[in-house]
């Protein structure tokens, strides 16, 4: 397999949780944003979108968007499943619980501070630095706040890892970039500890690929 991504996406970072929970080897082809190197004629012939994760499996057609990418990875290789069965009891409606949670966080927190998004507000509305931290804060604490509310008491977000963690994760990250406060959200911050000792989580961090500037020396 091969995955395009970038070191700091966090679409690419959920995508790479959930190849190293499975324990799936694949090739990192790094795309460089800052470059723009995802609007380059070679990208686009894989991604039209130009945008990041694409993900090649077999030599086959690639596979674009986080979402369409994980749910490929839990049918292709069911091994190890990040979805409880639907023998399990209550398993219908934990499934669902999982994804309300996974497209929470992809469909209406994660967009809202893309970069893309951020560089049209700067560029066509004349947003300041202040006026877009504080929109960030917004969407992403608004986000968090339902999640807080969704996850349950132990363990991961729904017990066992599942693909609502590879989706929190990242989602985290970004807020810690961001700078948006997490302290009133102690289930998202156990969910968070326990995948900081987990070593696909460790793996998959942006820190740890092979795009990711050396730290420069003091």
């Amino acid at each position: 397999m091969e995955l395009y991504g970038y070191y700091r996406s966090t679409s690419s970072y959920r995508v790479r949780i959930v190849l190293a929970l499975k324990g799936l080897a694949y090739t990192s082809i790094p795309v460089n944003l800052l470059k723009a190197a995802h609007k380059e004629h070679d990208y686009l012939a894989i991604n039209p979108q130009a945008r990041v994760p694409a993900l090649l499996d077999q030599g086959n057609e690639a596979i674009i968007q986080s979402p369409a990418i994980i749910e490929y990875l839990e049918e292709r290789y069911p091994e190890t499943p990040l979805l409880p069965s639907t023998l399990q009891t209550d398993g219908l409606l934990t499934r669902a619980k999982i994804r309300s949670v996974a497209a929470l966080i992809a469909c209406d927190v994660h967009p809202l501070h893309n970069v893309s998004v951020l560089n049209y507000l700067r560029q066509h509305y004349q947003c300041s630095d202040d006026a877009i931290n504080a929109w960030i804060s917004e969407w992403i604490g608004q986000g968090l706040a339902a999640v807080e509310q969704l996850i349950g008491d132990v363990g991961y977000c729904f017990g066992q890892v599942s693909v609502a963690d590879a989706y929190l994760i990242p989602q985290l990250y970004a807020a810690r970039r961001f700078n948006v406060p997490l302290d009133a959200y102690p289930k998202i911050l156990r969910v968070e500890a326990l995948a900081e000792q987990h070593g696909a989580f460790i793996d998959a961090h942006p820190k740890n690929q092979v795009d990711c500037p050396e730290t420069p020396p003091s």
